[in-house]
């Protein structure tokens, strides 16, 4: 149980919390329904990306073992076997699906693109450079659009490119870390990274960067986001977001991480720090 539990990867998790954006955003958070909607919709993403993780990790056993740190987990080392994942992994799938279907028709057909962007990516897409990313930044934005379907939240259009940026931003940063640290053997894990080069990936980083920071400062001064908050203070926290940037490029080039996200979180206070930061600021402007 230990190990299926592992290969469910909850410490990745983290990444579902992008469900709760448009109804902070939208600003009704702080009104029970949405809220409780809301928080089944990260249930329900908890579910499926548990299920996608076990599928995934049977599927690619064997690349995994070639790899320093995918090689522990627990199907690639033999500790689970793969026919118990599958079962808990159809299991958890349909437990996903229904419970998406009792809460909303839009939240089921929103749940339903990601299982299938991400059944697709796991069987063929992951092979096709520069869509790959793409199709790992589709994720968040979903959760985004899932999240604003179970609050009865239209997200804005803005909200949907600063996550997608942001998203790209982490997924072409996992891919450097990826070259990097497997270096010449790292076709062999990652068919697709034999296309990629250092040059290539920091030049997507850099394009990516820049246009991540420049969008959200023009949704803190967008018109309709004035109207909707009562102010343009939205603004203020575009120092933290841009801190935020800095400290993770700072990760990726002096550190040599990016290839957990979701780790670099909890372990840079700073980095840490600039998020936490940034959802108070915000907070603030956005309700008081």
């Amino acid at each position: 149980m230990k190990d299926l539990i592992l290969s469910l990867r909850p410490g990745q998790w983290i990444k579902n919390l992008f469900v709760f954006a448009a109804p902070v955003f939208g600003r009704v958070i702080m009104e029970p329904r949405p809220v409780l909607r809301t928080a089944a919709v990260f249930g329900i993403f908890c579910l499926l990306a548990g299920a996608l993780y076990l599928a995934n990790d049977v599927l690619d056993a064997e690349a995994d073992r070639l790899h320093p740190r995918k090689c522990r987990r627990p199907i690639a080392a033999g500790r689970l076997r793969p026919g118990r994942a599958w079962v808990w992994a159809a299991i958890l799938g349909a437990a996903g699906l229904a419970a998406a279907a009792v809460l909303d028709r839009r939240v089921l057909l929103t749940v339903a693109a990601y299982v299938f962007l991400q059944t697709a990516y796991s069987l063929a897409l992951k092979r096709v450079v520069i869509l790959d990313v793409f199709i790992v930044a589709s994720g968040f934005v979903l959760r985004v659009a899932a999240g604003g379907f179970a609050a009865d939240v239209v997200p804005s259009s803005w909200l949907l490119i600063c996550t997608s940026l942001l998203a790209l931003l982490l997924a072409v940063g996992k891919r450097r870390n990826e070259l990097l640290l497997l270096e010449d053997r790292g076709g062999e894990h990652r068919a697709v990274l034999r296309e990629y080069t250092p040059v290539l990936l920091d030049q997507m980083i850099a394009v990516v960067t820049a246009a991540t920071v420049v969008s959200y400062a023009l949704y803190a001064m967008d018109t309709a986001t004035v109207q909707r908050f009562g102010s343009g203070r939205l603004l203020w926290s575009a120092p933290f977001v841009l801190y935020g940037i800095f400290r993770y490029l700072y990760l990726v080039y002096r550190r040599g991480e990016g290839g957990t996200p979701e780790e670099m979180i909890v372990k840079d206070p700073p980095f840490l720090a600039a998020i936490v930061l940034w959802i108070a600021v915000t907070a603030a402007i956005i309700y008081l």
